[in-house]
């Protein structure tokens, strides 16, 4: 029964780890964009719902009407202004950019927050689970997230498929070039994408801040998480990204079955297996 309940919590865990994948995924499958602040940009919704939490005295999960266009509204500016100057065929600009941002970032949130770890009550959802029966069950927070990865990926699905400028996205990951020459503006097509994306990390960093502790210097490990469900479910997969992130999941939870100092290296890993017998990940994008 362990054994089965470690599969389970990977499995939920792994909704999680898809939600930091998602917005990874989008930029690199669209903009060939590599960006190492990535899991900075999670710990700063995470810190914003925080602040909004102690400001407001509203639940955090309300947070997200507000982190959400916050970090949409900062990923599109900060792409149409900084970020697109340093895209392009090399991705040695994008990733010292960022690397900067990181870094950045890092030492103001350490400057306005300390060092200490953090974390945001959800009330009952806490302690709220859903029997499975024996000794199985399901918390409601991890279920959530879960659920919510689910519905995440399958909106930006039906986006990509269904409207214009979905269409417009998946015609500049296949060539941006073309779709420069046909009159649409990339600058504006590679800011839509950076504002999804960080829409996406606005809504993993309120549920980081429910979920578990947090601090400054927990980005760059929230970034490997991510590099690694993105790289096991195939570049430019979006719902790669989810099997790639319960995967991660699952082996880290029957890593932390067997010993808890095994939990992270497991997940590793695993991941390094895939990559050495299949670099292209499970589920790539299939182009054309």
């Amino acid at each position: 029964m362990a054994w089965i309940n470690a599969i389970i919590q990977g499995v939920l865990l792994g909704g999680l780890y898809a939600l930091f994948a998602a917005g990874l995924s989008l930029m690199f499958g669209i903009m060939r964009f590599v960006n190492l602040a990535h899991g900075d940009f999670i710990i700063v919704a995470a810190f914003a719902t925080l602040l909004m939490v102690d400001a407001l005295a509203i639940h955090p999960l309300v947070t997200l009407v507000l982190v959400v266009p916050m970090m949409a509204a900062t990923g599109y500016f900060g792409q149409r202004l900084v970020l697109n100057r340093v895209v392009g065929g090399d991705l040695l600009p994008s990733i010292l950019v960022t690397f900067g941002f990181s870094v950045i970032l890092q030492n103001l949130m350490l400057e306005a927050f300390s060092a200490d770890s953090r974390r945001v009550s959800a009330g009952w959802l806490d302690t709220a689970a859903l029997p499975l029966g024996g000794d199985l069950a399901i918390g409601a927070v991890p279920l959530l997230l879960f659920l919510t990865a689910i519905a995440v990926l399958g909106a930006l699905s039906w986006l990509f498929a269904h409207t214009n400028t979905g269409r417009l996205l998946r015609a500049t990951s296949d060539d941006a070039e073309i779709v420069g020459l046909m009159g649409a503006d990339r600058r504006h097509l590679f800011a839509v994408a950076m504002a999804l994306a960080s829409a996406v990390v606005g809504i993993a960093g309120v549920l980081l801040a429910i979920k578990t502790n947090f601090d400054p210097a927990a980005g760059p490990i929230r970034l490997l998480f991510a590099f690694e469900a993105v790289i096991i479910g195939g570049l430019g997969s979006l719902w790669g990204t989810l099997a790639g992130g319960v995967i991660l999941g699952v082996a880290q939870g029957i890593g932390a079955q067997i010993d808890p100092g095994f939990q992270i290296l497991a997940g590793h890993l695993v991941f390094l297996l895939i990559l050495v017998f299949r670099p292209q990940g499970l589920f790539p994008r299939q182009r054309g």
